[in-house]
């Protein structure tokens, strides 16, 4: 001590600090022990199940999309369920956790005590149209697997931040950290929510990938309920539902499976009505509907659909996306994606490409005129007059207008659409209620002189009419 005090001030207060740090470690390192005991932490907690210090053993990681989060929490259960069961806990840490893998969280919590285990973070995820399923958003499986102490780490995407989910592995044994991901692979196809399911996948906002699965009901729609010239129905569902009836048969006599139907005609005429026909005429399949942005997710809905078949997948207005490549100057890499799509599926793939469009014209001819990409082009023009009378019945149902009414008000209305057909109706509902009567024929008729007037040519217009004619006189 006597030395000490002959030094400079700057020297001894530096001896000061330094024992000052020590004595503080000493404390830190007492107060974590202390902690450690009372309250579990991720590292304890794998030490305990494992038998080892996990930061020995090596993470096995498989990325989870935003689509595939359920069928990845679905799967985690039952093979945790058939391994005999486990254990579910929680980690704490805040926001650090969701951008730290697990072996940084395990030496996180090893050197420092943080990470404490508690409660499992959940979130519920649509499973179908009218259900959901509460899945794990961040939590730790603690199981055994071929007699081997396993540990699994589950975590949800998060679309917010543009992170994928993720499932990561440890075990004492690299064999069954590998065998544990590939049967979680297997059980995910298995077992997928999306098969069987009507679905349709949206952009995300904030990446260029999928941000998600829309579950759509799957309406049922009779074929005498689809008014389409004589014998159009009967070939589009030959070749989208018959090739999957007579699917071994085919395959026998060496005929591939992979089709394309292409709907086409002007607005209004009952394309998507026809597509709700074939999808709900085949309630096993799985079908994916692509519409609007969501048509630059068309690799995604093929590989999706090879993997779910037998499939359905449906590009409504195709023309956005697949126009001639004479009418631009540049390439069309979506075009490209759609043609590559349909040509990368395999000749036994049983999967039907329904694609609709008002402007075949516009259509590129490699993916309408070539086998493969589209098999069948079927017209679906404007009404007929019989065609109308068979429309005014089915959408009139049960309402009170006489036979011959719905005979005038069909000749009355030569060149309109389907969909406009569906609207004189309602408009004769509407006025009769307006007026405080029953409606009747002189409703119906007051509906399709209103809808002639000149002051509804943009409606009309919009509803759909061949532009041609004035249809209603």
């Amino acid at each position: 001590m006597a030395e000490t005090a002959d030094l400079p001030d700057p020297v001894r207060t530096e001896a000061f600090l330094d024992a000052v740090t020590e004595f503080l470690g000493v404390i830190t390192t007492h107060e974590h022990r202390k902690r450690t005991r009372a309250i579990p932490t991720l590292a304890t907690a794998l030490t305990e199940h494992l038998g080892v210090d996990a930061r020995q053993l090596s993470v096995l990681s498989e990325t989870v999309s935003t689509f595939r989060a359920v069928d990845a929490d679905v799967a985690v259960e039952v093979v945790v369920s058939r391994a005999g069961g486990g254990r579910l806990v929680g980690i704490g840490g805040g926001e650090h956790r969701h951008h730290a893998s697990l072996s940084e969280l395990i030496e996180s919590s090893a050197m420092i005590g943080h990470h404490p285990i508690g409660a499992v973070d959940y979130e519920s995820s649509s499973v179908g149209p009218d259900t959901e399923r509460r899945v794990v958003a961040f939590g730790l499986h603690l199981f055994h697997h071929s007699g081997v102490p396993v540990a699994l780490l589950e975590r949800a995407p998060r679309a917010s931040a543009g992170m994928d989910g993720r499932l990561e592995v440890v075990s004492t044994d690299d064999e069954v950290t590998a065998a544990v991901l590939a049967e979680i692979r297997a059980t995910m196809l298995s077992h997928s929510v999306l098969r069987g399911q009507v679905i349709s996948f949206s952009v995300s906002p904030y990446t260029a990938s999928s941000g998600g699965v829309t579950f759509l009901r799957r309406t049922s729609i009779p074929a005498e309920d689809v008014v389409l010239p004589d014998g159009a129905l009967e070939r589009v569902e030959r070749q989208v539902l018959g090739v999957a009836k007579h699917r071994e048969r085919l395959l026998a006599a060496g005929q591939h499976l992979k089709r394309g139907v292409l709907l086409y005609g002007p607005p209004g005429t009952g394309k998507s009505h026809t597509v709700q026909h074939l999808l709900g005429a085949a309630p096993e399949v799985t079908a994916i509907v692509l519409a609007g942005h969501a048509l630059s997710l068309v690799r995604l809905a093929t590989e999706t659909a090879h993997a779910m078949q037998p499939a359905i997948v449906v590009l409504e207005d195709c023309d956005l996306i697949a126009e001639d490549r004479s009418f631009h100057d540049g390439p069309q890499p979506l075009l490209f994606e759609v043609l590559d799509a349909m040509d990368g599926l395999g000749r036994d793939a049983d999967v039907a490409f329904v694609l609709t469009t008002n402007r075949a014209d516009l259509l590129e001819r490699a993916l309408a005129q070539r086998p493969g990409r589209v098999d069948l082009a079927v017209e679906i023009p404007l009404p007929d007059a019989q065609a109308r009378r068979r429309l005014f019945r089915l959408y009139a149902a049960d309402l009170p207008f006489s036979a011959r009414a719905l005979k005038d008000a069909a000749d009355r209305t030569a060149g309109v659409t389907a969909s406009f057909v569906k609207e004189v109706i309602r408009r004769a509902v509407l006025l009769a209620a307006e007026a405080a009567r029953e409606v009747d024929d002189a409703a119906l008729e007051e509906a399709v002189a209103e809808l002639d007037g000149d002051t509804q040519r943009i409606t009309r217009s919009l509803l759909g009419t061949d532009a041609g004619t004035s249809p209603l006189r």
